[in-house]
């Protein structure tokens, strides 16, 4: 859950900033801050705390006060933002008997007009680091054009036996942070009546030097390769990881100085998995994974399912892969999204296009597909198709921006705002279970 987008991490590393607010250490009176709540029934026990802190003392703490309808805590209004300027918000916590802090422990943005009403949608403050027993938070965003001051919001929320302890706040301003491209290329190819798996391979390899533009960063091939369009049992052409099929396709990363991802069928001894891998720039094997929700005809023929949703660190970004029949379930994307992927490559030999859409929208990640059955496309986090390759041996290509928002106007940024309001405290019952 409090895994970052590495990349969003670099850039607030490195980007100066100009303090506009900071405080490590507070006193009674708390030093400007007052205590909200929506209501007197759901008001909190908010104090400062002498003996915890990070360096000077004193700390913002707020209790649950044993009410299961708690919500609210401590808020302090910034002025001196610029309109539509670029800001990075930094705060710690630290907790005892909270549940779920990705949603109980809440720390947001409020922007204010000159006249104080709200303007914009409130940021939350979701990028989380652990620094030993305390917390690191962050966020980078940009005020409002109406903005002319932020209210900071540090809040508990229906924590009845919980603490929280706030400490060691920093809003600074930031130049403009740009865009951060990507470009990204996805081959539409089906190869038929091949002698086996170096053929089949073949032409795709044909298809990427004839179809993929130069100066691309990614390049994805479909589920299977090499599979598709022999006669061979998954037994036949399985192969090891390092092996045969990931040593061509590094040839091409190295050529291409391109990210390559294709699905191939992977053999671990005597287990067979249905894998995906990624190749780096200098033609390295960044990483596999292993489809998770194999459908009963790859089961009936032998295939093991993988345990696990990695997620890659690139240059460019964070990058998690899903396989075919992972697109019928929501928990893959999710799981890749929680732990910062803001690309999902996706081989995948045939699936409903409209949850492939939903897994889109749903987690705000650009979504790009390689299919056989299924379309070829770059879908962005709104679920609009950037480019399509509808031939066969052709390819879809595009320029994505990892930093461009896709807020919506009136729920806001809800690629943070998922993350701190995804209730994965509740219990889902086991599926089909009788009770």
């Amino acid at each position: 859950m409090f895994r970052c987008a590495l990349s969003l991490l670099m850039l607030a590393g490195l980007l100066p900033g100009e303090t506009i607010y900071r405080q490590s250490g507070f006193s009674p009176g708390a030093d400007g801050w007052t205590v909200w709540s929506a209501r007197p029934e759901t008001r909190p026990n908010a104090f400062v705390e002498r003996r915890v802190n990070r360096g000077e003392a004193g700390s913002l703490a707020i209790g649950g006060a044993s009410n299961a309808a708690e919500h609210g805590g401590w808020e302090r209004n910034v002025a001196g933002i610029t309109p539509g300027g670029w800001y990075r918000f930094t705060a710690h916590y630290q907790t005892d008997s909270v549940a779920a802090e990705n949603w109980q422990v809440v720390a947001r943005l409020d922007w204010r007009t000159a006249a104080g009403k709200r303007t914009g949608q409130p940021e939350y403050v979701a990028h989380a680091r652990r620094e030993g027993t305390w917390t690191r938070l962050t966020t980078q965003v940009a005020a409002p054009k109406e903005a002319a001051g932020v209210v900071i919001q540090l809040y508990l929320s229906n924590a009845p036996t919980g603490t929280v302890w706030w400490d060691d706040l920093t809003l600074e301003k930031i130049a403009d942070p740009g865009a951060r491209t990507v470009r990204v290329s996805t081959v539409n190819l089906y190869p038929r009546g091949t002698s086996g798996s170096a053929e089949s391979v073949t032409q795709f390899l044909d298809t990427i030097e004839k179809s993929v533009p130069s100066g691309v960063d990614v390049i994805l091939l479909p589920e299977g390769i090499t599979v598709v369009g022999t006669t061979k049992t998954y037994a036949e052409i399985a192969e090891t990881v390092p092996g045969p099929t990931t040593l061509r396709l590094a040839e091409v990363a190295r050529k291409r100085k391109a990210y390559v991802v294709a699905g191939i069928y992977e053999r671990e001894g005597t287990t067979l998995y249905n894998t995906a891998v990624m190749l780096d720039r200098n033609g390295n094997l960044a990483g596999k994974y292993r489809k998770v929700y194999l459908p009963r005809e790859e089961v009936e023929k032998g295939l093991t399912p993988g345990n696990s949703y990695p997620v890659f660190a690139t240059d460019f970004g964070t990058v998690g892969l899903m396989i075919c029949y992972d697109v019928f379930f929501s928990d893959p994307a999710r799981a890749l999204a929680t732990q910062g992927a803001e690309m999902i490559l996706m081989p995948i030999w045939g699936g409903d296009e409209s949850l492939a859409k939903a897994r889109a929208i749903e987690n705000q990640v650009f979504l790009i597909s390689s299919g056989y059955n299924h379309p070829t496309y770059i879908m962005d986090p709104a679920g609009e198709r950037l480019s399509e390759a509808r031939d066969r041996g052709t390819a879809a290509t595009a320029t994505i921006d990892l930093n461009r928002s896709y807020a919506d106007p009136w729920l806001g940024d809800m690629h943070t705002r998922r993350w701190r309001e995804q209730r994965v405290d509740v219990p889902v019952p086991s599926p089909g279970l009788e009770r």
